[in-house]
């Protein structure tokens, strides 16, 4: 009796050549989930820091101006300006019959500002004094940059100019009802800062700083 063999090579050689293209559909599959895995984060990533990015700054300058008022117990009594080198005499001495007394100030930062703006205004005057001093060439653009990355938001920097040789600038440093703002001058080793009064309320207007 003849046997009949199986058509074996047909069915072998089918399923090799189906074997690389399923390969090939797996791998393109794989492809396109991991390109959709990667495109997913990116549009999170964009579409989240927009109701944030604004807020930001500012709850950067809240923070800087808390943590130089934690160093300002509401207690803190001003310190006038120096009025001139102070004498000691020996004891059992008295001063000369025509010693002038300092009179103290009427007038000024040193009447106008309560104890703790006195107080965090010293602080805020040698924070962004020794900043400014080590700026080489300062302008405009760079005392804001050194004053942004203090801390110090746009909206509370005003009137920041070139005059002359030096760079102007004030800040408004309000807050808590406080009258304090800086009146500062970029110069390099020349730099200077000084606090002064502003009304309480109210937008900050050159026309009302009081020195």
């Amino acid at each position: 009796m003849t046997r009949t063999a199986a058509p074996t090579g047909t069915g072998t050689r089918s399923s090799r050549r189906l074997r690389p293209t399923l390969a090939m559909a797996a791998l393109a599959a794989l492809a396109l989930t991991a390109c959709g895995t990667e495109k997913t984060p990116v549009g999170g990533a964009q579409s989240n820091p927009a109701g944030t990015a604004g807020v930001r700054p500012s709850a950067a300058f809240t923070e800087m101006m808390s943590k130089v008022a934690q160093q300002c117990p509401p207690s803190a009594s001003p310190e006038g300006p120096p009025t001139g080198p102070t004498e000691t005499f020996p004891s059992g001495q008295t001063p000369p019959s025509d010693a002038i007394e300092p009179i103290a100030p009427t007038t000024g930062p040193e009447v106008e500002l309560n104890a703790r703006d006195w107080c965090a205004g010293n602080l805020h005057e040698e924070r962004i004094t020794q900043a400014l001093r080590d700026l080489p060439h300062p302008t405009p653009a760079k005392v804001r940059t050194i004053l942004n990355d203090l801390g110090y938001i746009d909206e509370r920097i005003h009137d920041l100019k070139q005059s002359g040789t030096t760079r102007r600038f004030f800040l408004d440093l309000r807050e808590q009802g406080g009258r304090l703002c800086l009146d500062g001058s970029a110069a390099g080793e020349n730099t200077v800062v000084d606090k002064c009064a502003t009304p309480a309320t109210g937008p900050f207007k050159a026309g009302e700083r009081k020195a």
